[in-house]
């Protein structure tokens, strides 16, 4: 969603005559669009505002941006901790970076603007072209939560749920296609709970399949909660959508579950996994696990790890649970350390050799891979309906193209294949 934002930015910051430079020493302005999942956040917007201070030493100080989620959170502690801060945008905010940009130019003020406006944001960036033109696009639909979960800061950085207009998805959607994009991965705190005058995730995919050019959709990032009947036949019907499915679980424990405030147990979330099994046997599925939340026990850690060997991901998201400021979490008493990592460790194991196995019945099969870019003279890279990263040699410009290609050999993160042949497949 960041990266999705980002781009945003970029063309909305054009109307005032900013261009993006790739020289950091020529940047007249550092806009840092931060993220507060992950731990250290913070941290790492000291780190590379120091980075800035240094490559200025000697020069006349940039404009300094400080974007997203950390500066929704904490933006006043960061702007009275590091002086050399402008500003703080919020993620529901950053329509209005253009004037606040001019204002800090003109005035040489300071600004805190962290309002929650996710109407208001999209309604503003509708009127800007979304033009990168890659081949495999980010395309935000919903944004915030109302689950919370006690580990997590979305709710108090992105806000309530809000549901972009279908009008609004679709002509954006049409300009990516104009542009380039043959693949469409729709984004959302909540993604599957995208509710806007009674049409849900289900009508809004059907309605995008109608697109000529568009030949893959994904969504991404689901709560079990949400995965309604419709959406579930949808991996059924769906000419478009891709047989994988982000879908995270956090734990393997209803304990663990109920502490997180997950609303959904165990049984519930395999119901579903089994349903999408039955409807379409191609399907696989990713997810994401907190491991050693406060109040995990061995029992609890085991339930995790027999959840994983059942539904064999074929790729996980795993992290030792780590406080954020503000959430009911942060007030809970950590595990101890050496458990944590010991638990961690068994259980990327375990996701490691499931990965391999999965990856190593591939060899040999014959899959259908969009190009997305070229790595080099003679190699391209592309991903299968899996979302697995595939690389070729081709002497032939492939990039956009669908294409078959047969496995032959492969490495944790990635397959190594060759063409069977030079037809497109989505022709």
């Amino acid at each position: 969603m960041n990266e999705y934002d980002s781009d945003r930015i970029i063309e909305n910051l054009k109307r005032i005559d900013y261009t993006q430079t790739a020289v950091p020493a020529e940047a007249d302005c550092y806009i840092l669009n931060t993220c507060h999942i992950r731990e250290k956040a913070t941290d790492k917007v000291y780190h590379d505002i120091g980075r800035v201070k240094k490559i200025f030493r000697y020069k006349k100080k940039p404009i300094v941006v400080v974007a997203g989620c950390v500066a929704q959170a904490e933006g006043e502690i960061l702007m009275k901790k590091e002086k050399y801060i402008d500003c703080v945008i919020g993620p529901q905010s950053y329509h209005y970076l253009n004037n606040i940009l001019l204002q800090v130019e003109k005035k040489n003020e300071k600004i805190n603007f962290t309002e929650f406006e996710a109407e208001n944001k999209f309604d503003n960036l509708e009127k800007i072209e979304n033009s990168p033109g890659k081949v495999s696009s980010y395309l935000t639909i919903q944004e915030g939560c109302d689950k919370f979960c006690k580990f997590c800061v979305v709710p108090y950085t992105r806000g309530p749920e809000f549901s972009r207009k279908v009008e609004q998805i679709i002509s954006e959607a049409k300009q990516l296609v104009r542009n380039g994009t043959k693949e469409i991965i729709l984004l959302g705190q909540n993604v599957n709970a995208y509710n806007y005058s009674n049409k849900n995730l289900s009508d809004l995919i059907l309605k995008l399949e109608e697109i000529n050019g568009l030949e893959r959709l994904r969504f991404t990032t689901s709560h079990p909660k949400d995965m309604n009947e419709n959406l579930i036949k949808l991996f059924k019907v769906s000419k478009k959508l891709m047989p994988h499915l982000h879908l995270p679980v956090q734990s393997g424990s209803n304990v663990v579950l109920k502490n997180m405030n997950r609303k959904h147990t165990i049984e519930e979330y395999l119901k579903i996994i089994y349903q999408l099994k039955e409807i379409n046997p191609k399907i696989e599925f990713s997810s994401d696990f907190i491991i050693a939340y406060p109040g995990e026990t061995e029992e609890d850690f085991n339930l995790t790890l027999k959840l994983l060997n059942e539904v064999k991901y074929i790729n996980t998201y795993s992290y030792i649970f780590s406080p954020r400021y503000g959430t009911p979490a942060a007030k809970l008493n950590l595990i101890d350390e050496k458990i944590a990592k010991r638990r961690l460790t068994e259980f990327q194991n375990i996701a490691e050799k499931i990965k391999k196995e999965y990856k190593r019945k591939s060899l040999n099969k014959t899959l259908k891979v969009l190009f997305e870019n070229k790595i080099n003279n003679r190699q391209f890279f592309g991903r299968d309906e899996f979302q697995n990263s595939i690389v070729v040699n081709c002497k032939d410009d492939i990039v956009g193209k669908v294409m078959n290609v047969k496995i032959k050999d492969f490495n944790l993160n990635t397959m190594i294949g060759d063409l069977v042949d030079s037809k497109n497949l989505a022709a």
